[in-house]
């Protein structure tokens, strides 16, 4: 398993700050962890804003949070994102995707 870097995680007062990089377009809902950091592979096309739709129902039911506690703060237009994810915090998002 890849090192995540620390740039990819960011604990704030307001909730988990997390930076992605979105593959819309995909066989199926994942997250995968290579060296250059965290990449989210959804199955919805980036159209219409169904692929920032599938990436916040992913997160929301991995996490067991609601959709309302996950917001896309940066890049709703790009594969780059950085999300904002509220009530949860480093440790258990690495718990929920078993990442290292």
């Amino acid at each position: 398993m890849a090192i995540i870097d620390k740039k990819n995680f960011e604990n704030t007062d307001k909730g988990l700050i997390v930076r992605i990089k979105i593959i819309p377009n995909s066989s199926k809902n994942e997250l995968i962890v290579e060296n250059e950091g965290l990449k989210v592979k959804v199955t919805a096309q980036p159209i219409e804003n169904k692929a920032n739709k599938a990436l916040i129902e992913f997160f929301s039911k991995k996490l067991k949070v609601a959709k309302s506690n996950i917001q896309i703060v940066k890049g709703e237009l790009n594969k780059e994102k950085t999300l904002l994810i509220s009530g949860v915090d480093e440790e258990t998002f690495k718990q929920k995707f078993e990442i290292n």
